[in-house]
């Protein structure tokens, strides 16, 4: 069996990807995946093909200036236009495609015209329609102040998506000979929706919508640390972990200080992760290292406390290691996961995405005490780790019951 999994956005997008085709390929399919070019090192890591899409992420998010929001009908078009591109010669021959991440507009018209089985699939629950809590504003569209009703907002969401995509989808499904779209997202979504994360960290709340909660898909990794930071490790008590991953923190000299000035503070060492912001270390004292890509998976079970983003996988990797958490959260789906930290009570939601040393401080005070770390060890034991396998199987017998018997 053939399958397709299509996605764009920064690692976040793209590893949960990753996991769902080591998967699929332990049970037998071949898998290929449409991602940034970015990621090309990531899935040679796991032997599947990558079918690169669009340009790469990371200068778009590092850039010093983000593009006006004027030029998005303009990029929303060159985007469409780009995944049709690549994405059609890319699922001939596939029995199936799954979709995610960055609006991805051209996939579900993909299987329509080659007859394959189609599925969305989230990261995280706050992008799905929910009379539960509002949309996410666009970029550039903010919703009017005096709409508060989640049902108005999540129309108006449909609208803006209609408005920004739906010319150029359409445009596309006609030179394909299918019918227009009028509702982009709720055609992109379907409605029977797959969400990628996991029920104790990420609790669906029943809508409309018919939701099948997989479980978080992760990409296992063995990959030992490496010497120097074992080194580092087994010198002196776990120190506190912080990074960033793909956030640009566009004052990332700042946030190196404050978060090293913060550990200090509670006696800690330190340990910063450079990530896409390119953080540094401060000065030349042993008590704090720096390090680039490394295994999340075998770390942090080693530090104290984690401090970063609010990322779904790096929330998933650190409740799974059962280290407390600090979530700075940057945008989008990140204070979501700040909250669901917070209530759980494995660590600390900072009020904001610009930390002080005094702030982040306070955090770090109710990350590293013994009720915290209790909390986060008990959660630890309920985070499963089999999503991409439930996601897989899922898939694949789906389309075996869709595909006609072989005659004999």
């Amino acid at each position: 069996m053939h399958v397709l999994l299509s996605t764009y956005g920064s690692r976040g997008d793209v590893e949960p990807m990753v996991g769902l085709a080591v998967q699929l390929q332990a049970l037998g399919a071949q898998v290929r995946v449409c991602a940034p070019p970015d990621f090309a090192e990531l899935l040679a890591g796991v032997g599947v093909p990558l079918v690169p899409v669009g340009r790469p992420v990371r200068p778009m998010v590092t850039g010093a200036t983000p593009p006006p929001a004027a030029d998005l009908p303009r990029r929303a078009a060159d985007w469409v236009a780009a995944q049709f591109d690549k994405i059609v010669e890319a699922a001939e021959g596939c029995h199936a495609l799954v979709a995610g991440g960055m609006m991805p507009v051209a996939e579900r018209s993909v299987t329509e015209k080659l007859g394959i089985h189609y599925v969305y699939a989230s990261y995280q629950p706050i992008t799905l329609p929910s009379p539960h809590r509002p949309p996410l504003p666009r970029p550039g569209r903010p919703f009017p102040p005096e709409v508060t009703d989640n049902r108005a907002l999540w129309d108006l969401d449909a609208q803006d998506i209609k408005e920004l995509f739906g010319p150029a989808l359409n445009t596309h499904r006609a030179s394909m000979d299918l019918p227009p779209v009028d509702n982009v997202r709720d055609h992109i979504y379907t409605d029977h929706p797959w969400l990628a994360t996991d029920p104790t960290l990420s609790p669906w709340q029943p809508t409309d919508l018919d939701v099948v909660q997989t479980g978080a898909w992760i990409v296992p990794d063995e990959r030992p640390l490496p010497a120097e930071l074992v080194a580092f490790l087994d010198a002196g008590t776990p120190p506190v972990y912080v990074g960033f991953g793909s956030m640009p923190m566009r004052a990332s000299t700042d946030v190196a200080r404050v978060a090293i000035e913060a550990i200090r503070a509670q006696g800690r060492r330190a340990l910063v992760g450079r990530g896409w912001a390119d953080l540094a270390l401060l000065d030349d004292q042993d008590d704090c290292f720096v390090v680039g890509e490394v295994n999340h998976q075998a770390l942090f079970p080693r530090v104290a406390a984690v401090v970063h983003h609010g990322g779904a996988g790096t929330t998933t990797t650190a409740a799974r290691a059962g280290a407390p958490q600090v979530v700075v959260p940057q945008a989008v789906d990140q204070p979501y996961w700040a909250g669901r930290v917070a209530d759980l009570g494995i660590g600390a939601a900072h009020d904001g995405p610009t930390p002080t040393a005094d702030s982040l401080s306070d955090a770090l005070k109710t990350a590293l005490t013994p009720e915290t770390r209790a909390r986060a060890t008990a959660v630890a034991t309920t985070i499963r780790t089999d999503g991409a396998t439930v996601a897989a199987k899922l898939l694949l017998d789906a389309v075996s019951r869709e595909r006609p018997p072989m005659s004999a």
